[in-house]
């Protein structure tokens, strides 16, 4: 008892529940919450944060901040449905204009094999020539590569090993 006035340590009393009567056990250092109430409390103040500092932005129109936040529109539940919008075609035109552009593609086709055209979908094999082939197909002998892999082999293995030479002995 003396080494506990000594140290200024209290041992607790007892379990403390939590104050959100949730059934759980809290503690002193999760200011009397369980685990996943603190956690809850603690993101949604985060969430709160962040719409908050994204609905000035909107108002005020600048982007003090340069790293960008990503956006998550499924946590935040804002009342300014038009102010969402806003945010992301601002951050859209933003990317657009930062040389980050995505290309968009149009929409493509049913992948083809190139020698027989027939539909490979996702089963479909590249080849080291940049076509895509079937599976009766995939190999190089049966659609006639023009890649040439004793070249490449003999590249990667002199790349591999580099010519060690030693330097002359000095004959005594």
């Amino acid at each position: 008892m003396e080494s506990s006035k000594e140290t200024g340590c209290q041992a607790p009393e007892g379990p403390i529940l939590c104050i959100n009567n949730c059934g759980f056990f809290g503690s002193a250092t999760t200011m009397n919450m369980c685990s996943k109430c603190h956690k809850d409390m603690i993101l949604k103040q985060e969430q709160t944060k962040f719409a908050a500092t994204s609905i000035e932005n909107i108002v005020n129109g600048n982007s003090s901040s340069n790293d960008k936040d990503p956006i998550v529109t499924g946590a935040i539940n804002v009342q300014l449905g038009s102010a969402e919008l806003k945010v992301i075609s601002t951050e859209a035109s933003s990317d657009l204009s930062s040389g980050q552009s995505s290309e968009v593609k149009p929409k493509e086709g049913p992948t083809r094999c190139t020698t027989c055209r027939k539909r490979v979908g996702l089963t479909g094999f590249n080849c080291r020539c940049g076509n895509l082939f079937c599976a009766a197909h995939r190999y190089s002998d049966k659609h006639d590569c023009p890649y040439d892999y004793k070249n490449a082999g003999r590249d990667a293995i002199a790349k591999a090993n580099p010519v060690v030479v030693a330097e002359k002995l000095n004959k005594i």
